[in-house]
């Protein structure tokens, strides 16, 4: 149906133990998780590019007054860095793709404001297809 892409994309804390439904995880983490091994971790792609930048990840700090902030300053560097996402988009079109982020807070993590921009653009691309075809 057309809504089969937005649901291909989940997030998830490092900490977690991997689960057969993840089926393709990403880290989207500048820095390796603290006290976890690579086996352990289970990662299928490691895309730091993705990840916000140095700057951005210490100006946030997770402090949630900045959350708002941090969300739009994170979707402007997404907008400069398709070559960062692109590929991550493209496997989430042909199975589930977990987004592994280590915040302790799952409110406010760049990784939720990754998935909801991946969603975003899989519809865009999914409106400029139909239009194509007619």
């Amino acid at each position: 149906g057309e809504s089969g892409v937005v649901h291909m994309i989940q997030v998830k804390r490092t900490y977690d133990p991997p689960a057969r439904g993840d089926a393709r995880r990403i880290l989207v983490e500048r820095l390796w998780p603290r006290g976890i091994k690579k086996e352990a971790l289970a990662a299928d792609a490691w895309v730091k590019e993705v990840a916000p930048s140095t700057e951005l990840r210490k100006w946030f700090d997770h402090r949630v007054e900045r959350w708002e902030e941090f969300r739009r300053r994170y979707r402007k560097e997404l907008d400069a860095n398709p070559e960062a996402w692109g590929p991550i988009l493209e496997a989430s079109q042909r199975r589930r793709v977990t987004l592994l982020y280590s915040a302790h807070d799952t409110a406010h993590n760049g990784a939720l404001v990754l998935r909801d921009y991946l969603a975003e653009q899989a519809t865009k691309s999914r409106s400029s297809r139909r239009a194509q075809r007619t």
